[in-house]
C-alpha cells in the first residue's frame, strides 16, 4: 500500500482524536508535574528554537518528502515544496515565542497554557488548509468531515507542543548538568 492508496475518513480522524486526547491528557499531566512554572519561564529561547527546528524537520519530512505528491501538491505550487519548511519553521518559532509569552503571563500553570495554545494553533492551521481546498482537492481526504479535520489537529498539536516542551526542558536540564 502506498500513501496514494490511503483514505483518511471521518472515522479515522475521530479515532485519531480519541487516541491523541488520551495521550495528551497523560503527557500534559506528566509535564505539569515534572516542569515547574519557573523553569518554563526560564526556557524561552530553548522553546522558541526547539519549536522552529521541530516544525522545520517535521514539515521537511512529512510535507516535502512523504506527502507532497499524495497531498500537498494539490494545494501549493511546486516552488513551495522546499520553501515552506524553512519559512514555516520560522513562523512556528515566532508562534512559539508568542505562546511562551502568553503562557508565562496568564494566571495558572503555564505548561497547560503552552499546550492548549499549541492545540489552538493546530485548529487554526487546519482551518486554513480547509479554506485552501485540501478536503476538496486531495483524493485521500475527499469526504472527510471538516469538523473532524479541524478538531483532531487540536489534540495532535497539543502532543507536538508537549514534545517541543519536553525537548527544550531536557536541553536545559542537560546544559545545567554540564556546567
Amino acid at each position: 500500500m502506498t500513501f496514494a492508496d490511503l483514505k483518511v475518513t471521518t472515522e479515522v480522524l475521530w479515532r485519531g482524536t480519541l487516541i491523541f486526547a488520551v495521550v495528551d491528557t497523560l503527557y500534559v499531566a506528566v509535564l505539569t508535574r515534572q516542569i515547574k512554572a519557573e523553569t518554563f519561564r526560564q526556557i524561552k529561547w530553548p522553546l522558541v528554537i526547539t519549536a522552529g527546528i521541530f516544525w522545520f524537520l517535521l514539515l521537511l519530512t512529512l510535507m516535502s518528502w512523504l506527502f507532497w505528491e499524495p497531498v500537498y501538491h494539490y494545494v501549493f505550487p511546486a516552488w513551495a515544496r522546499w520553501f515552506i519548511p524553512p519559512v514555516y519553521g520560522l513562523l512556528f518559532a515566532a508562534t512559539g515565542y508568542l505562546f511562551w509569552w502568553l503562557a508565562s503571563r496568564l494566571p495558572g500553570n503555564p505548561i497547560i497554557y503552552w499546550c492548549l495554545l499549541g492545540g489552538l494553533w493546530g485548529m487554526i492551521t487546519h482551518s486554513w488548509a480547509i479554506y485552501r481546498g485540501i478536503l476538496d482537492k486531495v483524493p485521500m481526504l475527499q469526504g472527510a468531515s471538516p469538523a473532524a479535520t479541524v478538531i483532531m489537529p487540536i489534540f495532535e498539536f497539543v502532543f507536538y507542543y508537549c514534545v517541543i516542551l519536553s525537548l527544550a526542558a531536557a536541553y536545559r536540564h542537560f546544559r545545567r548538568k554540564a556546567t
